[in-house]
């Protein structure tokens, strides 16, 4: 069985999830995390959690931290008492888009890796184009109040990056852009993290990977994303399977 680590579930229409779930079972995938863009999505993730083998995140999208107040650490946390929730965020730095002034950004990233160490649960941390402030605020973060477990989700960083997470207990998980003609660099480096600290998503309904490029994701589809990832480490499709299963239920507890 595989687990989709990261999707957004949210992003369908109502009427099409039947259809989403059914095509991941076919697929293999029978457990996927609906991650949180923001805050007031709670109620309703937690609500897509009755489905059979959903579970999901809280927390605030970085593109989405200027539209309210930043939350504190002891609010996020607090909507991660229900046990379908597994995760804090996604949370962290897009300086590609710059959708959300960086020091909000920053400021935003912070409160959830102090939620993340309250809850006693993982963050999803999104990064793009911000390693080096990625890695600087999680260093600072675990010096100051200690370690935390962590998950670099859709990794498209460079390697600088994915050792310092490495270093600090981080996860790495790869998505469909692992599969993309260009992303040698990236498979490279998907090559080289240790085989307890590797994961595969696709975060549907963004970047499908090859075969399906150019159509919408869905969960389903991580299994094309997976059959790479275990040619490119020498595994066969269902050690890779059970490797990253196992993955994602040490480092999110609640699933285990």
């Amino acid at each position: 069985m595989l687990i989709d680590s990261h999707c957004h579930l949210d992003m369908f229409e109502a009427s099409e999830l039947d259809g989403v779930l059914q095509r991941a079972a076919a697929a293999g995938v029978g457990e996927m995390i609906t991650i949180s863009t923001r805050l007031g999505q709670a109620p309703d993730l937690i609500a897509l959690t009755r489905r059979p083998g959903v579970w999901c995140t809280v927390g605030v999208h970085p593109h989405n931290v200027g539209e309210t107040p930043v939350a504190d650490a002891a609010t996020i946390a607090g909507l991660a008492a229900n046990s379908r929730v597994v995760g804090i965020g996604e949370s962290g730095l897009d300086y590609f888009y710059d959708k959300a002034p960086r020091d909000l950004q920053q400021a935003s990233f912070r409160q959830h890796i102090r939620a993340a160490r309250l809850a006693g649960l993982p963050l999803v941390v999104h990064a793009r184009d911000a390693d080096e402030d990625i890695a600087a605020v999680l260093h600072e973060e675990s010096d100051a109040g200690g370690p935390f477990q962590h998950v670099l989700h859709c990794f498209s960083s460079g390697r600088g990056l994915a050792e310092a997470a490495l270093k600090l207990g981080g996860y790495i998980s790869f998505s469909g852009m692992l599969t993309f003609p260009k992303s040698t660099g990236l498979r490279d480096i998907a090559r080289d993290v240790p085989a307890d600290r590797l994961l595969v998503e696709t975060d549907a309904p963004f970047l499908a990977p090859v075969p399906h490029r150019g159509r919408r994701n869905e969960p389903g589809y991580v299994a094309d994303t997976a059959r790479v990832l275990a040619g490119l480490r020498g595994l066969e499709p269902e050690a890779l399977q059970a490797l990253t299963t196992n993955n994602v239920r040490a480092l999110f507890t609640r699933m285990a």
